[in-house]
């Protein structure tokens, strides 16, 4: 869950942080270049839990231990769309084989595309930092230099090497594809279903991208594709880097593989800090239905916002006029769609807005012109990145492979396997039924059918929260978040225990550490990852 667009859930980092100081730290926040260079060793490193027996282990020092020999890779130049992403930051990258089956560690190994951004100050680095910016199915190479550009304190990247990735399937990783084009199957989340009979359509929709992703499984990657592997695979690049130990930041998603990683290696992973919180180590039907609780609690900031500008966009001077300005769009699309985007799509998008207070001007005006059946503005809107790879010309692209489908197919790949999801389409037209009255913005969009419902069963159980291991886990979590609600934060708070510490922001959008604008909860992060120093107790930071 990484930037905002109508595709894979995850946070838009758009927020500018405040540059705060804090008792505890002193953190100088300023743009820098990285310093590339280095070698660094690889080997494979361990396997996890849940009866998959364990690969052999590396000693930090570089000594091969089980009979796996120790291999050598020399950080280089990234590939040309990573440096070309990152400028003005300098990267340096390099390829970590990883077993694709950790049950057979020894036999065919995959490739994990990883990055670094180096401390540059040797008296102050103690370790690697490892990213991931949420999807499943987000790029994580450039996350550092996005972070950067946002504002993380120097003393961060003092430090720590920030080791972003493409997680196994995606990207410049070996990869995962099922082929999809801009036609059909085109988002991670679900059309909002205006009626029982789209639940219905939905389903065959879904059960076609089921078998096209079967079908171009060719090298039996897909079924390997899941947030357990993708744990082990974490500790794996731990290993390669030679580090006793590796701390890890991650958002959206990214709390899920987190928490994963926390629970299976307690005594590798370092400072653990989870943004946006999923709730559990994977995102199942239960989880995906909260998007629309999230919006729900979320949207009366933007309605708030848009009223007090009623005079430059229309859409009501009061929130509860924005709210009804929001159906009668919707349901206006849903008979008569501008340029091919209907209700459904608005409403996604809507959704999409609301990742961060600094998208509600855009969102607004992009409503706007939709409301008003402004062909013009609508084509500017199918010609911007809200909207890119799903339309073109009015239409779905129906030749020509979706920009989107790797990020698709390692979503739909990670999603289904990592836990079963009901089969009975009567069971998703319920659902929707119910969360269209409960949650009307926006729930019969995340109650509604993927193509887990025609999936494998999944390989291993999902992975279960630990609550025994060392007191390392940070929770920032924003109260009124789209999709991760302030359950999720708080129920993994709960699961783990008193391994953890939860930060509430009073604030609004997807993202909190460096992505928001609260200096409370950027304090109280960097304190942590720079001076190991949990807060005593829970932490509340108030708005701004």
């Amino acid at each position: 869950m990484r930037r905002n667009h109508v595709s894979p859930p995850h946070p838009d980092p758009t927020g500018a942080p405040s540059q705060g100081t804090s008792d505890d730290a002193q953190q100088r926040v300023r743009p820098r270049r990285a310093r590339g260079g280095g070698v660094a060793l690889l080997a494979v490193g361990l396997a996890g839990a849940l009866a998959v027996p364990a690969a052999a282990a590396v000693r930090p020092d570089g000594a091969e231990t089980g009979g796996v020999p120790a291999a050598q890779v020399e950080w280089g130049e990234c590939p040309a769309d990573v440096t070309d992403e990152a400028a003005p930051y300098v990267l340096t990258c390099a390829k970590v084989p990883v077993p694709l089956d950790y049950a057979d560690p020894g036999g065919e190994q995959i490739e994990l595309q990883i990055s670094r951004l180096a401390s540059d100050n040797p008296e102050a680095r103690r370790g690697v930092l490892l990213l991931n910016p949420g999807g499943p199915g987000g790029s994580g190479l450039t996350q550092s230099t996005l972070l950067m550009s946002r504002g993380l304190p120097d003393s961060v990247l003092d430090a720590y090497d920030l080791i972003g990735m493409d997680t196994r399937g995606v990207g410049h990783s070996t990869r995962v594809d099922c082929g999809f084009t801009g036609a059909g199957y085109f988002s991670n989340i679900p059309p909002y279903a205006v009626d029982d009979a789209a639940v219905v359509e939905q389903a065959k929709v879904v059960k076609a991208a089921a078998e096209q992703c079967a079908a171009n499984d060719e090298n039996g990657l897909l079924r390997h594709v899941s947030t357990a592997n993708m744990a082990r695979d974490l500790d794996s690049i731990r290993a390669a880097l030679r580090e006793e130990k590796a701390s890890y930041l991650g958002y959206s998603y990214g709390s899920a593989l987190g928490a994963a990683y926390a629970s299976m290696f307690p005594e590798t992973a370092d400072r653990v800090v989870l943004d946006s919180n999923v709730g559990d180590t994977h995102l199942n039907q239960e989880r995906l239905r909260t998007f629309a609780l999230g919006m729900e609690q979320t949207f009366p900031d933007f309605a708030k916002w848009a009223a007090k500008r009623h005079t430059a966009y229309g859409l009501g001077r009061t929130p509860a006029q924005v709210r009804a300005t929001y159906f009668e769009t919707a349901e206006r699309l849903d008979r008569d769609p501008v340029l091919g985007v209907d209700g459904a799509l608005f409403r996604q998008v809507v959704f999409g807005g609301l990742y961060s207070p600094l998208s509600y001007g855009r969102t607004a005006q992009t409503w706007q012109s939709l409301r008003d059946g402004d062909a013009a503005a609508a084509r500017s809107l199918l010609d911007s990145n809200l909207l890119d790879g799903v339309l073109s010309d009015g239409a779905a692209t129906r030749d020509e492979a979706s920009p989107l489908s790797n990020a698709l197919s390692v979503f739909a790949a990670s999603t289904c396997n990592d836990s079963d999801w009901p089969e009975d389409v009567r069971s998703y037209r319920r659902a929707v039924a119910e969360d269209r009255e409960k949650f009307p913005l926006f729930g019969a969009a995340s109650a509604n059918i993927l193509p887990c419902a025609y999936w494998s069963d999944p390989v291993e159980p999902p992975v279960r929260i630990s609550a025994e291991g060392p007191h390392n886990v940070l929770i920032l979590q924003n109260r009124r978040d789209p999709v991760t609600p302030l359950a999720g934060g708080q129920r993994l708070h709960e699961k783990f225990g008193d391994r953890s510490r939860l930060v509430t922001v009073d604030g609004s959008g997807h993202g909190v550490y460096a992505l928001g604008d609260n200096a409370c909860a950027l304090n109280v992060g960097t304190t942590y990852l720079v001076e190991g120093k949990m807060p005593r107790r829970d932490v509340v930071c108030p708005a701004g």
